[in-house]
């Protein structure tokens, strides 16, 4: 005699099927996102993307600075003029401000150039106490010289170049 029995399958069901990730694959997929996270930083390295920038902001302003000296004395055939007074450009590295405190200071240039050849006088764009308000009121923090031949250099310190000069 056979006798019917029935024996239920206790293995997977196949509509009963969970289906998701298991916990060691997010956390094994989490671990590659911050590894190709950490290695896109480390390209991009933003804070010296930031000195570049302001290098470059510097090289530019430095430019701007000795092309309106030039084009001062440019109009004054090769005499650097303000106010309608000859004006010596130092011999030594001189700071661009305004010094009331100091009577001819010779890094004193904001009124022979602004505004007949620049709008404002450019400033360095991560020193504390650097600023332009009026011809008046100024520190660029940027140096202005003439060496012996008569070629005139603007310069500043630079964050990623150790100085940042333009020689005319």
């Amino acid at each position: 005699m056979h006798k019917n029995i029935n024996i239920k399958f206790t293995g997977i069901d196949k509509h009963n099927v969970r289906r998701g990730f298991t916990l060691i694959e997010v956390l094994v997929v989490i671990g590659i996102i911050a590894v190709l996270a950490a290695v896109v930083l480390v390209a991009v390295n933003p804070s010296r993307q930031f000195k570049l920038a302001r290098d470059s902001q510097r090289t530019s302003n430095v430019n701007s600075i000795l092309n309106a000296i030039h084009q001062n004395m440019a109009e004054h055939r090769g005499i650097f003029v303000c106010n309608g007074a000859v004006k010596d450009i130092p011999v030594v590295p001189t700071m661009v401000k305004n010094s009331a405190t100091i009577a001819n200071y010779s890094g004193d240039i904001a009124a022979c150039i602004v505004p007949d050849y620049m709008s404002a006088l450019p400033f360095d764009p991560a020193i504390s106490g650097a600023h332009f308000a009026s011809t008046t009121d100024y520190d660029t923090k940027y140096e202005i010289f003439q060496d012996a031949s008569g070629r005139i250099t603007a310069s500043s310190t630079g964050e990623l170049v150790p100085t940042i000069f333009v020689t005319r």
